[in-house]
């Protein structure tokens, strides 16, 4: 909160003023989540020259289900300006369904990325999909599962998106797809 809020203000003894109305906060105190850095260095990942031109792509996953019967959020960040798309989806669709959403949601905007950073989940290591990005000349970096050391970055785009959901979906009844564009916005 004292990140978000010295950008706008200052005043005598602001940190620890947050730091009180935090720790006396309720809702603050339900929602708080604890984030640790990681302990050793991290290997560093090429710096992009142009925006949407690297990407990396997560899902957050065992979600309550909506009245639109989603359950995940796809994640896609652009990893020079670290920008974000929300993508709301179901757990279960297939490669060729999250194509579609793929070229609907990001290709559409922002073209086609030269590389793509991604899990090793089913999803992405079938054949459709490896097809798609050979046609499309992108390459794939498949992480190490449960290793944030790969990318940071959308490991830390996850933990800020979940605390906004945790803080919020109460707010929501529940629909956090709705939630989902003020959550792009505020990142």
């Amino acid at each position: 909160m004292y990140r978000d809020l010295k950008q706008i203000y200052w005043w005598p003894s602001m940190k620890k003023d947050i730091a009180e109305f935090v720790a006396k906060c309720q809702n603050c105190q339900e929602i708080k989540y604890e984030h640790q850095r990681l302990g050793r260095l991290l290997q560093r990942m090429p710096i992009p020259e142009w925006k949407w031109e690297m990407i990396a792509m997560d899902f957050v996953v065992g979600l309550p289900k909506t009245l639109g019967k989603f359950d995940s959020i796809w994640l896609v960040v652009d990893r020079l300006t670290k920008s974000a798309h929300f993508i709301s989806v179901k757990i279960d669709y297939n490669a060729e369904q999250l194509a579609k959403v793929y070229v609907k949601e990001i290709v559409r905007l922002h073209g086609v990325p030269l590389s793509i950073i991604i899990n090793s989940g089913t999803q992405f290591t079938s054949k459709f999909w490896r097809k798609l990005h050979d046609e499309l000349g992108t390459q794939l970096t498949f992480s190490t599962t449960f290793h944030p050391q790969t990318d940071e970055q959308s490991y830390r785009t996850i933990q800020v998106l979940e605390d906004m959901l945790r803080a919020r979906v109460i707010d929501f009844g529940g629909n956090w797809d709705k939630f989902i564009p003020l959550c792009e916005g505020m990142l």
